[in-house]
């Protein structure tokens, strides 16, 4: 597996498929090509079918400014090795091409192409939570020291900026009251939940805050601010919202809480490498899904539970999640995307308590329920697939 850094990015939302891999795309293409006279990208599949609404047009010409960069669309075309996929074209002056590159932006920012212009280090010993859990268990390590023995110490600094990038998002958010930009005219609520969750009586409250938390990220998102990808923008509401309301309820150490973040990244990086986090490829079952169970993992950690029960309630974050539809209407990470990060919020936590309740026994192992989310999205038609051509996408009407 790669390294939790390629797991937790920080960059501007409002999709880390369609802003922040097509971005660092196009800086890797314009790099190679910096005399070339003109640059041209088409978009395809579901890349171009909701791209407009994901920005991906107005990234990549932020990234080719002061130059110019023609983007063409084909949402009715899918190139072999996944939905996002994208050519770039570069021209000399006299219009004839020099160089192209199919590229692919897998989900989580990450890219994969064809000619091995991308270059990915594998630096972890396992690949499955099965034979990780058993190395710590005969090594007598917990999950935390594990991801230290394979990533170095300094992946402590690392993750320390990525919480705090985490609290930011939150803090940002709850402070903004204006519309979401675009057709929608979706208003902000993070601010009017979090004030009403002071106004409540303490189980209501705790209920409130984590929604507030996790609107605010992914409220930030959906305007293009700085979120971090946990595992995607789209679901980058979920696991900060569960860990700063268990460092504000507990007084806890960034210590703490950073340890939690590493072992969430390390359920993250588990389904990247056996499933996939793309809402294109296997739904919002693999976004949402995934950052629910990461936050369950975290938290459960946290909270004092075994190596057992962290693995149980990531195995349930996941596995009530299973078949979750990927439809934004309008092509906006928006509608339903923000509302199912914060309940996914809530239920990320409760699987944690379920976990810590029981003695870690389980049936269904993590693995399994990856395997099984991979293979639920493969069966998943295409509509409900991050194409904004089925579910709410195509049934949605403005009802007040």
């Amino acid at each position: 597996m790669l390294s939790i850094r390629e797991l937790y990015k920080i960059g501007y939302g409002p999709s880390s498929s369609h802003t922040i891999g097509c971005g660092l795309a196009g800086e890797i293409f314009m790099e190679r090509n910096k005399n070339a006279g003109s640059w041209a990208v088409t978009l395809y599949g579901s890349l171009a079918a909701t791209g407009r609404g994901h920005n991906t047009d107005a990234a990549l010409k932020k990234v080719f400014e002061p130059n110019e960069i023609e983007i063409r669309w084909k949402p009715e075309i899918n190139l072999p090795l996944h939905p996002n996929g994208m050519v770039f074209e570069a021209y000399d002056s006299r219009g004839e091409k020099i160089d192209s590159w199919e590229v692919y932006s897998t989900g989580g920012g990450d890219l994969k192409d064809t000619d091995g212009r991308i270059k990915r280090k594998n630096i972890y010993k396992h690949d499955n939570l099965s034979g990780i859990i058993k190395y710590c268990k005969k090594e007598g390590r917990s999950l935390w020291e594990y991801i230290e023995e394979n990533e170095g110490k300094e992946i402590w600094e690392y993750l320390e900026k990525v919480w705090e990038a985490m609290k930011a998002s939150i803090k940002r958010g709850i402070e903004k009251e204006r519309v979401l930009p675009g057709s929608i005219r979706l208003g902000r609520k993070a601010g009017i939940y979090h004030t009403k969750s002071g106004n409540s009586n303490e189980s209501i409250r705790n209920i409130g805050l984590r929604f507030s938390y996790a609107l605010a990220v992914s409220e930030e998102n959906a305007s293009g601010g700085r979120v971090v990808t946990a595992p995607t923008c789209g679901s980058s509401g979920v696991l900060p919202s569960v860990l700063y309301f268990l460092q504000k309820q507990n007084d806890l150490p960034v210590k703490r809480i950073v340890r939690g973040l590493a072992t969430a990244g390390l359920i993250g990086n588990i389904v990247k490498t056996n499933a996939s986090v793309s809402g294109a490829e296997a739904g919002c079952q693999a976004e949402i899904g995934t950052a629910s169970a990461m936050a369950a993992a975290a938290a459960t950690q946290i909270l004092g539970g075994s190596v057992t029960q962290i693995e149980y309630a990531a195995e349930m974050g996941i596995e009530h999640n299973l078949g979750l539809t990927c439809d934004p209407v309008g092509g906006y990470v928006q509608i339903p995307c923000i509302e199912r990060n914060a309940i996914a919020a809530g239920k990320a936590f409760e699987c944690a308590v379920y976990a810590i309740f029981s003695d870690g026994g389980h049936k269904i192992a993590f693995d399994q329920v990856v395997k099984t989310m991979a293979e639920t999205g493969r069966d998943m038609q295409i509509a409900y697939r991050e194409t904004g051509i089925g579910g709410l996408a195509k049934s949605w009407q403005p009802f007040r």
